[in-house]
């Protein structure tokens, strides 16, 4: 979270002082110590040794049950900026928007700092302190144990911590009458009845996209949902010049936006697709009556063979989720592109949240222990869990926040956050990943290990002590040796999961079964939101205003629909609407999105929320006020209500009006751009470095990941909606989006700045604030800038950032914590813009310097060119024999954008292939 903040007013002194005060009293608070127990930096950090250079800890940011391994870099001991782990299988040095942002979440100021109890019924909760819930337990589990924990259940969300897992079963040994249920609110049951229906058993899968030619997925998006999301990104941009990527979607993805064939269906006709490319793959052959897209889709499936992949998603029958499983069967694709292995995070063993409802209905629990869930929010409507919680006599949340949840039970607890604590948790195939504390709680929070050991009466309570307890009894003699290595890699080496050996009973059998009903007219699909999932995120200031992939729209969520339904409800963007599934239904605000499918609505999730923070309340409709409880598709009514809802946009135009922005190519073309005269003298050659950058648009899917890193490592500030819509966004690099004929899906766009060797901004400067150095960089001078905005206007990129506000929050002390101490924090009336991390180039000369050795190609890497999943991003010196960014430079997919005002950037382009007819 960060909070955008309005123009300070003018403070009396009275006030001033009062201000003071708190600020001490924050400070003392807000300050950490580093964790008590030995904690072991990354191995590979030759630099770490020198001053003022960050420290990075390998551990995990965990979402959903899974971890996507992390560096965690530290400056002073705190820690301010998250990169992926190379040795990481999940993420390969990667990540995602959420990973990015997380460290924004450990230092919210509105986290859970405090015991709170409630003191008498309705009454608000109160601070209490560890001491007096301690002494509240122990009289509770006393009385529990006398009757053999009869009347104790325990629900948590998703969970693979090996060590978590242990203690769960423990804690219903100790009790033996008790029960662990989960919570999943994004889970789909058909998913799991497909894995029933084709295997017998719940099954995880694990792509393999290196290993795949083509890919089909229906009404999937692996490049943005599930586990190995980021793993997947990669590996396929790796060997993406053979691999044929088609996508059958009914709401746009990333995965879709970059298909090489894509067709838009509702999941009803989508389910009839899945069933006739089943049987033409069964035959062999494809049907006579096969339209244009579905001949392709058959023949390219066939033509990969056991090289072919396929993917079925959320919204689709379980049928259809059986018949992609025996899709990949019979083309031998099982085993070599996709592997099965058990469910990671949740268990067979665990009751579901509807049971755990009709237990407290019955008077069957009087003692509820909720660990990182929020399901008074993200629970069904139709399970009314606010209502079942008042039911039970002794109920207690732990979070990091006080959230929904924590308002309606008795006790909340505050969580530690991932960062805080040591844990470990389970990639997206199996492999164990260790966790550990980059800093002590801040606001005095416990892990879920801790407090599972205070609920089982566990003699030991300190999380490091747990985890090693866990893992000496798995590895006896190897402990030693193995506990200090694993900790510095950030995993346990070779303890990824046996895939499981399966078979299917085959694609006619499954098409014998019945399929799905026919559809409604009309159906709501619910998805994740981009920015803030599924609501947990909706206090992070950072992902609140990331522009959404497709529509550009921030601090929002918005009803999508495809452009005939919506002209055949006479509705268009920005009409208010009353959607209704059942008795239950929301106001909401259209958004008609050419590419979403017809006949559908997609609900996304995460918004309208009461108790996320000062960030995140009351902001969007709660689609979880419609979804049904264990699926993502409903029947939905849609009634104009005649008003309009204005949002706040970071693009308004799709279309690039003829010019030249974002090219393709189709495969083996080339780009040869003449070369303009110029009245600038050539620039002088020198011997140093030769900064330079180029974006390759034939790997860049749109995830938005170089975003959030820029804003993380630069102290890039957030502004509010009001300022968004105004056009003052401050990200240093946005991700523009263009619609054309050349491409099924979209064409995304990353624009840092140019740094121009012929840069219009250093000509208008009336004060030399915005200049060149000798290695070529156009630098921003912040304590020269006046604030004339002449640069900006002159710059034909449009990527100069004002200061028009005091937009960096300078009150509260928590986030100062994760400002990067490198980059200066800019203040009202200063103009600013990407640096091409200048800092990081500074860091790697002083290193040089020091090793006695010149820069290597690869010591500078830009926080963009760090996060992005797919590699799209390629940094360094052009004069450097032999660099990757020279020889990205010299591809015949080269160009230089708006190439034609001669301005010389040293940012530049390579073309995206246009690859409709690959096989």
């Amino acid at each position: 979270m960060e909070h955008p903040l309005p123009l300070v007013p003018a403070l009396s002194r009275r006030r001033a002082l009062a201000l003071m005060a708190a600020s001490l009293a924050l400070g003392g608070a807000g300050c950490s110590r580093a964790p008590r127990e030995r904690i072991y930096p990354w191995v590979r950090m030759p630099e770490a040794q020198a001053a003022g250079v960050p420290l990075h800890y390998a551990s995990a940011f965990v979402r959903d049950g899974h971890a996507l391994g992390v560096l965690v870099a530290t400056e002073d001991g705190r820690p301010v900026k998250i990169e992926g782990n190379p040795e990481h299988p999940s993420s390969l040095g990667a990540t995602d928007v959420f990973a990015q942002a997380s460290v924004l979440q450990l230092w919210d100021p509105d986290r859970s700092q405090a015991v709170l109890q409630r003191l008498a019924p309705r009454a608000p909760l109160a601070v209490a302190g560890w001491d007096a819930f301690e002494a509240a337990w122990r009289t509770e589990a006393a009385r529990l144990r006398a009757r053999g924990g009869a009347g104790l259940r325990i629900l948590t969300g998703p969970v693979s911590s090996p060590t978590l897992r242990a203690q769960l079963a423990q804690c219903l040994q100790q009790f033996p009458g008790a029960r662990w249920h989960q919570h999943l609110p994004l889970a789909d049951a058909a998913t799991q009845a497909g894995g029933l229906a084709a295997f017998g058993r719940e099954v995880q899968p694990v792509h393999h996209f290196d290993q795949a030619r083509c890919v089909v997925a229906f009404a999937a998006d692996p490049f943005a949902q599930g586990p190995g999301a980021v793993r997947c990104a990669m590996d396929w941009s790796a060997q993406r010049e053979r691999a044929q990527l088609i996508a059958v979607e009914a709401s746009p993805g990333l995965f879709g936006a970059r298909a090489d064939r894509r067709i838009a269906l509702a999941p009803a006709a989508i389910d009839v697709l899945v069933a006739r490319v089943a049987a033409a793959v069964e035959r062999g052959a494809v049907a006579p009556d096969a339209e244009a897209f579905e001949r392709a889709l058959v023949q390219s499936l066939l033509a990969a063979g056991p090289q072919a992949l396929a993917l079925a998603g959320d919204g689709l029958g379980a049928r259809s989720h059986a018949l992609v499983h025996a899709i990949n069967e019979r083309l031998g694709a099982i085993g070599r592109t996709i592997a099965f292995i058990p469910p990671l995070a949740t268990s067979a063993e665990a009751g579901t949240l509807a049971e755990l409802v009709d237990a407290m209905r019955a008077g069957a629990v009087d003692t509820l222990w909720i660990f990182d869930a929020n399901p008074v929010y993200d629970a069904a409507a139709e399970l009314r869990v606010r209502e079942a919680l008042d039911r039970v006599a002794f109920t207690v949340h732990a979070g990091l926040y006080a959230d929904e949840t924590a308002q309606a039970c008795g006790w909340h607890l505050p969580l530690a956050h991932g960062y805080e604590q040591w844990s470990d948790a389970l990639a997206h195939e199996g492999s164990v990943t260790l966790v550990q504390p980059a800093i002590a709680p801040l606001y005095a929070g416990r892990s879920a290990h801790e407090l599972m050991a205070l609920l089982a009466g566990d003699a030991e309570r300190e999380g490091h002590a747990i985890l090693q307890r866990s893992w000496r009894a798995r590895r006896g003699a190897d402990f030693d040796a193995l506990w200090p290595a694993s900790l510095q890699r950030g995993l346990v080496p070779d303890t990824a999961a046996r895939p499981l050996a399966l078979r299917t009973p085959g694609i006619a059998a499954l098409l014998a079964q019945p399929g799905a009903a026919a559809a409604p007219p009309l159906v709501a699909l619910f998805a994740p939101d981009p920015s803030v999932h599924d609501g947990r995120f909706a206090n992070n200031g950072w992902l609140q205003e990331l522009p959404r992939p497709f529509t550009k729209h921030t601090w929002d969520n918005a009803l999508l629909l495809g452009p005939e339904t919506a002209r055949g409800l006479a509705l268009r963007t920005g009409d208010l609407v009353r959607a209704s599934v059942g008795p239950h239904s929301v106001e909401a605000p259209v958004w008609v999105l050419a590419q979403h499918a017809e006949g559908m609505a997609t609900l996304p999730l995460g918004y309208g929320r009461s108790a996320a923070g000062r960030v995140g309340n009351a902001i969007g409709f709660d689609a979880y006020a419609l979804k049904p409880a264990g699926t993502a598709i409903a029947p939905l009514a849609l009634q104009a209500l005649g008003r309009r809802h204005d949002f706040a946009v970071t693009q308004h135009t799709m279309d690039a009006h003829g010019r030249e922005l974002a090219r393709t190519l189709p495969p083996g073309g080339r780009i040869d751009e003449p070369r303009q005269a110029s009245l600038y003298a050539p620039p002088p050659a020198g011997n140093g470095p030769a900064w330079a950058m180029t974006i390759d648009l034939d790997a860049c899917i749109g995830c938005n990941a170089c975003t959030v890193a820029c804003q993380a490592e630069n102290n890039i500030p957030v502004v509010g909606r009001e300022e968004v819509a105004r056009g003052r966004a401050m990200h240093w690099i946005r991700v523009d989006r263009y619609e054309t004929r050349e491409v099924p899906g979209s064409l995304f766009q990353p624009v840092p700045c140019m740094h121009c060797e012929q840069a219009p901004c250093e000509l208008v400067c009336p004060v030399g604030a915005t200049m060149h150095d000798s290695e070529g960089l156009n630098v921003q001078v912040y304590n020269r800038c006046i604030g004339t905005r002449f640069c900006s206007n002159n710059c034909p990129y449009k990527v100069r950032r004002f200061n028009f506000l005091q937009y960096s929050d300078a009150i509260t002390e928590s986030l100062k914590g994760q400002r990067n101490p490198n980059v200066t924090v800019r203040q009202r009336g200063v103009m600013e813009k990407c640096s091409y991390c200048i800092q990081r180039i500074a860091r790697a000369r002083q290193h040089a310097q020091v090793a006695g050795t010149p820069p290597a190609d690869g010591d500078v890497v830009t926080a963009c060119q760090a996060a992005c999943p797919t590699r799209a991003i390629v940094f360094g010196d052009l004069h450097a024999p032999g660099s990757a960014v020279a020889a990205s430079r010299a591809s015949p997919r080269h160009y230089a954008l708006l190439g034609e005002l001669n301005t010389r950037p040293r940012t530049t382009y390579l073309a995206r292939v246009r690859r409709e007819d690959a096989t």
